[in-house]
């Protein structure tokens, strides 16, 4: 695993997050890590999101984000108008992103979850070079 600095580290991602909400966040980091061991991330405190994908540029390389909301966390998804999501998960009508979102750690660890993560990553390992 990669981490850039630059900005910001998860660990202000959690401050920013109610205390009831940080163990969503930790587990949607955690979902992926178990399926992107070379993930980058790239923090930006001011958003409150941390970033990840397969190089640092955030709309070519990532393929998804954790960003925080009052009552719930997104993972967002930088491609996700173009994901299949049989499951029905994405939220969002704009060109590009789409996010799910996510209320516990039940949710976070969910397995349609992790299939709408691994498509994710699987695009933009196709995209990146």
């Amino acid at each position: 695993m990669a981490t850039k600095t630059v900005h910001g580290a998860f660990a202000d991602v959690l401050a920013a997050a109610h205390p009831g909400l940080r163990p969503v966040c930790r587990a949607l980091r955690k979902l992926i890590a178990e399926n992107d061991r070379d993930f980058v991330e790239v923090v930006w405190p001011r958003q409150q999101i941390a970033s990840y994908g397969v190089g640092p540029k955030k709309m070519t390389e990532h393929y998804a984000y954790i960003g925080i909301q009052r009552s719930h966390v997104n993972l967002g998804f930088y491609h996700g108008s173009t994901l299949a999501d049989p499951a029905g998960l994405l939220e969002g009508t704009g060109n590009r992103l789409r996010h799910v979102k996510v209320r516990s750690v039940a949710a976070a660890r969910a397995a349609a979850l992790a299939a709408l993560l691994r498509r994710a990553m699987a695009d933009r390992q196709g995209h990146a070079g």
